[in-house]
């Protein structure tokens, strides 16, 4: 048996809501951060590479949409049995949560191994297609083929670490992605400049960081302090189980899907309008953006869990609370962010390149971008919701919503309109994020949280008589 401190620790049903959520989302948000930086370090180090800075980080944005295809396979089982099984765990069934976890992790690696074989042999018409030219294809085939190497290592680190956290243990969760991170913040440098290996040594640094987060992340699930543990029994394949977890997971797997369909658009009719030059300036906002979009996704992954026990354990009016606070945070965090962005936006470039025409072309550019990103967070708030509680196709909806029908035409179309050009492919993230993040926080306030509140009301009717009774 646990100890009984550790059982507190991890029962989200006791203790405040916000403190609960808070409590996972300090670590995770900076295990996220530190996740973020095993691509971003990259970038920061190509691009200042001597006298090829420009075209190397051209040639690594051209490899984002198939590394956020990896990445979507690792999501759509990571994110899809990790609330499956914090439900169990709220229903008391550590039996059933385990065989989810097991059935995950067999699914990530078989997955994992397809795709390496699969991309290798697909890689260089897929990268032509993605935009990449003559100029910038050496760059992005040298770091793609041998990041594809560790796809499996990336894929079981992403996929989980959700597990960890589910569970209670946000700062074990963290040292997963904080040991890798230290190792590519390590090798980094020493690949690149010291052995001079350019763009390869970026990416076998990221290969071995992947691995180090995976061993540590298999040997704690593994391990005597996991409440529920990683069992060689429970990888035997249950299609029931199965289709539930690729059910609720298929949320995040077309978010990032989309993400990698969007990505591609934007890079082929950058080319068409702005050449390698604008393919570039997007590799620097998309860099952006995932450093500042880090804590509104660690609060929203930290409310999952959090959500998903206590509407396993009937708790519903603490699930209300833990929405309130999470839309709340992400709402005030988004706001702020985007008026730094506004004021600064040269510290932001400066980052991740010191070339004078792309920091030039980077400005305009990024005020574009990210006008009105605080109306992001509703679309993060309202989707996190639908996860946290089970509900697959409402969260799949506005994953396609956002993306695949709003940005995709709006990329296609906007630039070939009114003379815009490349702004129009700029443009098309910021009235999606309006449109989406409106559409899909208004759904769950209508469905979700009507049906928590008639829950809720239930419960309390029923209670009321009981105690009349006795």
């Amino acid at each position: 048996m646990e100890p009984t401190d550790t059982k507190q620790k991890t029962d989200f049903s006791k203790g405040s809501v916000s403190g609960n959520i808070l409590r996972l989302a300090v670590p995770m948000t900076f295990a996220q951060l530190i996740n973020v930086l095993y691509s971003v370090i990259d970038r920061m180090y190509i691009g200042h590479i001597p006298n090829a800075a420009a075209n190397a980080l051209t040639g690594i944005g051209l490899t984002f949409p198939i590394i956020s295809i990896v990445t979507a396979f690792a999501n759509l089982f990571g994110t899809g049995g990790a609330p499956l099984f914090s439900i169990e765990r709220g229903r008391q069934d550590g039996q059933r949560a385990e065989k989810i976890m097991g059935n995950t992790f067999a699914m990530l690696i078989g997955t994992g191994l397809v795709l390496t074989v699969l991309i290798l042999l697909l890689k260089k018409p897929l990268l032509y297609l993605f935009g990449a030219s003559d100029v910038t294809f050496p760059y992005a085939d040298s770091y793609l083929s041998i990041y594809l190497c560790g796809s499996v290592f990336v894929m079981t680190g992403l996929g989980m670490n959700p597990f960890i956290n589910a569970q209670g243990f946000g700062r074990m969760g963290m040292t997963t992605v904080l040991l890798g991170a230290v190792t590519n913040i390590i090798l980094d440098p020493l690949f690149i400049f010291v052995f001079q290996m350019g763009v390869a040594g970026a990416a076998l640094a990221t290969v071995i960081a992947q691995f180090v987060s995976a061993a540590w992340a298999i040997s704690f699930l593994t391990g005597k302090h996991a409440l529920l543990k990683l069992r060689i029994r429970n990888m035997k394949i249950q299609f029931s189980l199965v289709k539930r977890i690729i059910g609720l997971g298929t949320s995040g797997f077309i978010m990032n899907i989309t993400n990698s369909l969007v990505q591609i658009f934007c890079n082929s009719t950058l080319q068409i309008f702005g050449g390698d030059l604008y393919v570039g300036v997007m590799t620097v906002l998309n860099s952006v953006r995932e450093i500042v979009m880090t804590p509104v996704s660690g609060v929203t992954s930290a409310t999952q869990p959090v959500l998903g026990f206590n509407y396993g354990a009937g708790e519903y009016r603490r699930v209300r609370s833990g929405i309130k606070f999470m839309s709340g945070v992400c709402m005030v965090y988004t706001i702020v962010t985007w008026l730094i962005l506004l004021l600064f936006p040269t510290f932001f470039i400066g980052i991740f390149s010191s070339d004078p025409a792309l920091t030039q072309a980077c400005i305009p550019s990024m005020h574009i971008y990210f006008f009105g990103y605080f109306m992001m967070s509703l679309q993060m708030a309202g989707q996190s919701t639908a996860v946290g509680l089970g509900r697959s196709k409402q969260a799949i909806f506005f994953s396609l919503l956002r993306k695949a029908f709003i940005v995709v035409p709006l990329t296609l179309i906007l630039p070939r309109m009114f003379g815009l050009g490349v702004n129009g492919v700029f443009l098309a993230e910021p009235i999606s994020n309006f449109i989406g993040g409106i559409a899909c926080y208004v759904t769950m306030l209508f469905t979700i949280w009507r049906e928590l509140k008639r829950k809720e009301m239930q419960k309390e009717t029923a209670v009321l008589p009981a105690s009349s009774k006795s």
